[in-house]
């Protein structure tokens, strides 16, 4: 069995990942799953600022900032990239 010990701050511009599971709680969770953030939700970076934090993440067609800190609370599956 493989275990995912991957963040989303961890994700790099050219990689897609898919939320594997939030291990925040409280106000924090509530704010991620409203901006879509959920289990088997598609994500990639969309651009990174200047000094790294925040960081611009494409979610279900919409663009969301998020700091580090929010990111590392969120555990990842990389996905295959697409060769087309």
């Amino acid at each position: 069995m493989e275990v995912s010990s991957l963040t989303l701050d961890q994700l790099m511009k050219d990689q897609t990942a898919e939320v594997a599971e939030l291990n925040s709680a409280g106000a924090d969770r509530r704010r991620l799953m409203d901006l879509g953030i959920l289990p088997g939700t598609r994500i990639e970076v969309e651009m990174r600022s200047p000094l790294g934090d925040p960081t611009a993440y494409r979610v279900r067609g919409s663009v969301i900032a998020l700091r580090r800190r929010q990111a590392q609370n969120i555990v990842i599956r990389l996905l295959p990239n697409k060769e087309e």
